[in-house]
Parts: C-alpha cells; structure tokens; sequence
C-alpha cells in the first residue's frame, strides 16, 4: 500500500471516527435540550403568576379558513383560581395544554352557538380535562337549546375510546365516572330581546348570557363575565348590528371581544376565485359576509359600549402575519378610541382586580 493510500485510509477512519462523536455529541445535546423543555413545560403555573382578576386566554382565534397561526375558537375565561372555557374548536386543545392551561381545572364548558368550528374540540377537550386529574364528574357543557344533542353525540363518539383509557390506566387514573360531558341547556328568549339570563353568581363570579343574531345558525349567545369589578363580553358570531342584547350586554365592559370578518379582504378572494372558475369558493365567500361582523362595525360597537379596550376575535380571512392586521383592521381605528387588538393564540388579556388597567401579554 502505497504511502498516500495509507494517508487517505487515516484521514478516512479519523473521519467516521469523528462523525461517530459528532453523532453521539448532537444525541446527548438533544436529549439535554428534550428534558430542559419537558421540565419547563411541566412546571409552568401560568394561572399562579396572575394577579387575582379577570383573564383571558386564547387558545383560538381563527375560523374555518385555514390559517396556519391560528386554530378554531377558543378561549379560556380566569376568574380568580376558576376556570371556564368558552367554545372549542378542533386543535385549540394542544394550544390550550401548551399555554400551560392546566385541562383538569376546567369547571366547565360555555358554547356560543354549534357551528362545527366552535365545537370541533369538544371530546379532547373532556378527555384531557378528565384525565388531568381523574375527574369522577362528567365535563359540564352550557349552551342554548339543542346542547343536549351535540353533547349526547360527543359522547357516543367517544365511547369506545373511554373503555380504552380505562382498561389501559386502570379507575384510578381514568374512573368511568368521570368520562365525558354532561349536558347544561339555558333558555333565552329571541335575539330581537335585550333580557340576559343568568347562568351562575357565586364565589364573586356572574356570567350572564343574551341572544344574538347569527341565522340561520341558531339560537347563537354571547357571554359576559362579572368578577372583582371587572368584566369581559365575548359574542361568538353575530351580526352587531342586529343583536340589540349584545349591545346591551357589552355596556361599559373592561374588555370586549367580538369576532370581525373584513369583507375587502375576502374581495380579494372572490376575484381570484372568479378568475379562477371556482364558483363554489367564490358563493361561500360572498355568503358568509351577511351573518358575521366587520372590524369597523365592532369597534363601533365597542365605543357605544364605552369598552375599555376591544379584541377582534374569529379572525376572517386569515391574516397569518402581523404585518397583514392593518389592512384587517381597515377603518376600525376611527371608529373606537380604545385599544384595538387582533386576537393571535396565545394572546392573554388581563383585567386585574382593584383598579381598571388592560394588559397584554403572550404565553406562546
């Protein structure tokens, strides 16, 4: 063998020995990086760092139309140490857990309406809630007339799952008695009323709920919790201008929330449809703009209210960068002389008690 073969044997046995090292270096660096990231994820107690108060926490703040920020509606309320989320939409459950939103927690479950993208979530919602902690009670479900249905078939759906859970973890971990939800009917009168009902006042808390105009997908509500001498309103979806006890409802709110839909956006969307021959895409583009309200429209109605501050929740179309939120916005700014966000996942409003400040932060 020749003297430069022998060199080139060297440096290539020095080389997979090397790789070798690398291999074994970038191994034992992922896996420190892994258990970094499972002990921080485990220990986050986000509803430990906040002041007794109001919050919101959004787990998701967009609508059927894919957007790759955003999942279905979503949103956790905080009243202090309790726990109530507001719709559910499919895949807002991960973001929920990865905010550090303990599941387990949950004391129950407000629908706004049963359009599939504020319900999607539902059975991974009460499974991760009744294994969190072993719950022995079905997850509570309020909601209009017609939740009984929606849960009773939740429950079927998930049935056959609920025996596996149980049979692998054993009652301890997964009791049968705590599989599933139950379902909380209420009962308002038409959209065309201002009466809210009263759903719960106890331990500080009320939560009130009044009916909106969302046709033909109804009866469709919006919620207003009171706390500490603070309150928050979501509407679900609606048209604002025509729910005269939303308006009511959202009458000097801390915060406000209502969903916006920004029909210049969606124009452009119809004429690349149009272009295109897609007329299917371009009908429910042009349909869903009579049951759903613009950003200008709820900023005025946030004014009216003399809100505080206003979050566009259900984004529509998605706006997947900030950079896109001022041609969402449009002219809403004009319209409200508060704060005006759009919501993203993640995004936490708090309203403390004892004075009336409006913060925002991140927990993504």
């Amino acid at each position: 063998m020749t003297l430069l073969k022998r060199a080139l044997f060297a440096i290539l046995a020095l080389a997979l020995v090397l790789a070798g090292l690398a291999a074994i270096f970038q191994t034992r660096l992922a896996t420190a990086l892994y258990e970094r990231r499972v002990d921080r994820q485990m220990s986050l107690d986000r509803i430990g760092t906040l002041p007794d108060g109001l919050h919101l926490a959004f787990c998701g703040t967009g609508s059927p139309l894919p957007d790759p920020s955003r999942a279905p509606s979503c949103a956790v309320v905080i009243a202090g140490d309790r726990l109530f989320v507001v719709d559910s939409g499919a895949g807002s459950v991960g973001n929920l857990l990865l905010m550090g939103i303990p599941a387990g927690e949950i004391e129950a479950v407000l629908l706004t309406h049963f359009h599939s993208d504020h319900i999607g979530g539902l059975g991974d919602l009460a499974l991760q809630r009744w294994i969190g902690t072993g719950h022995t009670d079905p997850l509570p479900v309020m909601g209009p007339a017609g939740v009984d249905d929606i849960i009773a078939g939740f429950n079927q759906a998930y049935a056959r799952d609920a025996t596996y859970r149980t049979g692998h973890h054993g009652e301890a971990i997964a009791p049968p008695s705590g599989f599933g939800m139950i379902a909380l009917p209420f009962e308002t009168t038409g959209f065309e009323q201002t009466a809210p009902v009263k759903l719960l006042e106890n331990g500080g808390l009320t939560i009130w709920a009044v009916a909106v105009d969302h046709d033909p997908a109804g009866p469709a509500v919006a919620y207003r919790f009171d706390y500490q001498g603070r309150s928050l309103v979501m509407s679900g979806d609606l048209v604002a201008d025509n729910s005269p006890g939303f308006q009511a409802l959202a009458a000097a709110s801390d915060l406000l929330v209502v969903e916006a839909l920004q029909p210049r956006l969606l124009d452009i969307i119809n004429e690349g449809a149009q272009r295109r021959g897609n007329d299917r895409l371009d009908t429910i583009m042009t349909d869903i703009r009579d049951y759903h309200t613009t950003p200008e429209q709820a900023a005025a109605a946030a004014q009216m209210a003399q809100a505080r501050a206003l979050v566009l929740n259900h984004v529509v179309p998605a706006v997947p960068t900030r950079s896109l939120n001022a041609a969402f916005l449009g002219e809403a700014g004009t319209a409200f002389s508060g704060p005006i966000r759009v919501a993203e996942d993640g995004m936490v409003v708090s309203l403390p008690a004892g004075d009336d400040s409006v913060s925002f932060q991140s927990w993504r």
